[in-house]
């Protein structure tokens, strides 16, 4: 019991957890008992801190930053990490696929097979015949009648309008008045020659007979009416009316008869004439050897 004038919370205040010389400040608790109790892990010792080097010099404190950012450049990330593997895994399946593809009709097709179904040995089809009947077997083919202009025919018409124009282009006498009066009275084969090459260059026009236009046998006829001498406009008339002379004897002026064609004989193997359609008077070598010469106005 306590004593008097002493409350019993002053007697004991905590009754429970007191312990027999300890002071109230001494409070023993399980977590204490527990730790007391345990063996005390000993602590690991602790490494001291590695001094970081201080750069010296703005060289160094470059290098420090270039190696700081590289490392930063490699470590990857784990979003690009993912993105990547998505990717191949596409590009995977499409591969795989597109070698499934190619690889499917090789497999899926057989040439024994198909030859023997699809390109076997066929069997020949019998013969087919078919009735004409007579009528459409005596039918005859009529042709329409067609008519067309022949190239003679044609050639005779340009010729008729050569004609017309050639008429109009020469003004001057005509064989038939030098024949009235010559303009050179003294015949001589030079003189002949030299009027004769007057006339060069003058288009050979089919039955002309004057400088609008000559043909071979009017191209004579022409110029010997102007030493008053009359030939016919034709290469046969014309030769009839000279004398054949031998090639030796030839000279400049006489002429120079053909198949259907003539000219004046221009010495050196050569031929003074109007050649054909498209040409014109001119001197040229004689390009045959069947031909002879006949003189006229002797």
């Amino acid at each position: 019991m306590a004593p008097l004038g002493t409350s019993s919370s002053e007697e004991n205040p905590n009754p429970i957890n007191s312990v027999a010389g300890s002071s109230p400040s001494d409070v023993v608790t399980r977590r204490s008992l527990r730790a007391a109790a345990s063996p005390v892990k000993s602590a690991k010792p602790t490494k001291p801190a590695k001094a970081v080097k201080q750069p010296r010099n703005a060289r160094e404190v470059a290098v420090i930053a270039s190696k700081a950012s590289t490392k930063a450049g490699t470590q990857k990330s784990p979003r690009k990490n993912t993105k990547r593997s998505i990717i191949n895994m596409v590009v995977m399946t499409l591969a795989a696929g597109l070698v499934a593809t190619m690889a499917i009709p090789a497999y899926a097709f057989s040439p024994a097979a198909n030859s023997a179904s699809q390109f076997g040995t066929m069997a020949k089809p019998a013969p087919q015949t078919i009735a004409v009947s007579q009528a459409v077997a005596a039918s005859s083919v009529t042709r329409d009648a067609v008519t067309a202009t022949s190239v003679a025919e044609l050639a005779r018409q340009k010729a008729a309008a050569q004609l017309v124009s050639y008429a109009k282009a020469y003004t001057g006498p005509s064989a038939a008045q030098y024949l009235k009066t010559p303009a050179y009275p003294s015949f001589s084969l030079a003189s002949v020659f030299s009027v004769a090459k007057q006339y060069i260059g003058t288009p050979y026009v089919f039955g002309g007979a004057t400088p609008a236009g000559f043909d071979c046998s009017g191209y004579i006829m022409f110029v010997y009416a102007q030493f008053g001498i009359s030939l016919p406009h034709s290469v046969s008339g014309e030769a009839a009316r000279g004398t054949r002379i031998s090639l030796a004897d030839a000279v400049p002026g006489d002429v120079i008869i053909m198949n259907g064609h003539d000219g004046f004989y221009a010495g050196n193997g050569n031929i003074l004439d109007a050649p054909k359609p498209g040409g014109s008077v001119s001197i040229r070598p004689i390009w045959t050897t069947d031909y002879y010469i006949v003189r006229l106005g002797i």
